[in-house]
């Protein structure tokens, strides 16, 4: 009920007649069934441009902490608004503990849901298209859903005369879906799961048009990458020269 409420109400108006957004491929979100958009990350705006010009409803995962509201009323009314609009925890911490947090939003998508991904981590400090984490690949195998790959536009915000942040003509794209169900059995296999998030990065790009750093985005953020080393590691695409890997036993051919 909230989700509706503060889509029709408030977002997506603003996005749709103020900020001017556009979508273009909404017809490659299948009606029904479970399913991952994946998208580029460029601003903060990103995460409700999008969810505002869909259709079905969208979960994000949020980072559990934020759930706890704690820190102040600020942190309280964060943590209603995640669980009122149906948001879930993803735990985050690293290890065999946020291999056990995706099942919140494992549970998403075996109910049939939306869970919308950005698998780079981050937002891009620079506008390039940084190495993705391998949780979209390891989703996508474990639940057997397809992912589709998004790309955003123009979503950053500026201050308007006033010193209003406001969004102008962001615009959205989305491409076909893919489907890795062939590669089901290799949702625990290193290099499967590289590949399968190289080629949905890839896949990304194609539609973003983005230049490729092979190293994630948080390196640079941090300073343990510099700009010389991003430089250098740039590439035509993400995984280039890596061959698929072979098919499980049983997979299709």
């Amino acid at each position: 009920m909230w989700y509706g409420l503060f889509k029709n109400l408030l977002f997506w108006p603003v996005v749709r007649f103020g900020f001017r957004a556009r979508i273009e491929g909404e017809e490659h979100i299948p009606r029904t069934g479970g399913a991952i958009l994946a998208s580029n990350h460029l601003a903060a705006g990103d995460t409700f441009v999008l969810p505002a010009m869909l259709h079905r409803p969208l979960t994000f995962p949020a980072k559990a902490e934020l759930f706890a509201g704690r820190g102040g009323i600020g942190a309280k009314i964060v943590a209603w608004f995640l669980k009122a609009v149906g948001q879930v925890p993803l735990d985050r911490s690293g290890g065999r503990v946020s291999l056990d947090g995706l099942g919140p939003v494992l549970k998403v998508l075996s109910d049939g849901g939306m869970v919308g991904i950005y698998p780079e981590g981050t937002r891009s400090p620079d506008g390039r298209l940084y190495k993705g984490r391998t949780g979209v690949a390891r989703l996508a195998l474990a639940a057997g859903v397809p992912v589709i790959p998004v790309a955003m536009f123009d979503t950053a915000a500026a201050r308007t005369r006033i010193g209003i942040p406001w969004i102008r003509r962001p615009r959205i794209v989305i491409g076909e879906p893919l489907d890795f169900s062939a590669y089901a059995e290799l949702h625990d296999d290193r290099n499967g799961l590289r590949w399968v998030t190289d080629e949905v990065m890839a896949a990304i790009q194609d539609l973003s048009g983005q230049t490729y750093v092979d190293a994630y985005g948080t390196s640079l953020k941090s300073g343990s990458l510099s700009a010389a080393e991003a430089d250098a590691r740039v590439l035509p695409r993400p995984g280039y020269g890596t061959p698929a890997p072979e098919l499980p036993s049983g997979g299709l051919s």
